[in-house]
């Protein structure tokens, strides 16, 4: 993947009012002062997804994660600091189980995650074995993980690998944009959705962990 350096990218995430700075130091206290169930994006990128569900569900809680400051910087330029639900983090996903208590999220979205596609880095997918694993710790009981892309060689190996986990499946899309659920106004698309969703079909899932 290919970014472009922001220059004082950090120095300008801490400037955010909804930006978390020591997201280690964070491990057994709350990031919000309510009880409301709390989701999260790995691998938010500008932001415009969890946003935009922020403003939508005010008593859902949400936290943004992403691993590069130079991607993360842009979501915060743009978020006008009035949402008290939604935070974000710069975070790599394997260090996840460090920041958060085991079975504390409700839902985790995956959309558009980089795909990888030399085998020999298969194990950098977010949805390949080990990351399966932290999700698993994360989620609270029924706790759900979606999904979302236009690769078709990374849907196949995220169903492979779910599969192979024995995950239950609430839903397989094969082309999102036809479905109800994305006719109805419900699915919020990310920027890169919104480029690319007229070029192919969008995949979606949704998944949980058998109990």
């Amino acid at each position: 993947m290919r970014l472009r350096n922001v220059k004082n990218a950090y120095d300008k995430l801490l400037k955010g009012k909804n930006f978390i700075k020591d997201p280690k130091g964070l491990k057994e206290t709350k990031v919000f002062l309510n009880d409301n169930p709390v989701c999260i994006e790995i691998g938010m990128g500008k932001g415009t997804f969890i946003t935009s569900l922020a403003k939508r569900h005010p008593d859902i809680n949400y936290i943004g994660i992403e691993k590069y400051d130079s991607v993360l910087v842009r979501a915060i330029e743009k978020d006008d600091e009035t949402l008290d639900n939604l935070k974000f983090m710069c975070l790599d996903a394997k260090e996840l189980l460090e920041v958060f208590t085991s079975h504390s999220i409700d839902t985790i979205y995956l959309n558009f995650s980089d795909p990888w596609p030399k085998s020999r880095h298969a194990k950098r997918r977010l949805t390949s074995p080990s990351f399966l694993d932290i999700y698993k710790e994360l989620l609270k009981e029924d706790g759900k993980v979606i999904f979302k892309t236009d690769n078709i060689h990374l849907f196949e190996y995220s169903l492979t690998s779910m599969c192979n986990y024995q995950m239950i499946f609430d839903e397989v899309s094969l082309n999102l944009h036809q479905t109800p659920f994305h006719l109805s106004g419900e699915n919020i698309m990310t920027e890169y959705e919104q480029k690319f969703s007229p070029h192919g079909p969008i995949y979606r899932l949704v998944a949980r962990f058998r109990k």
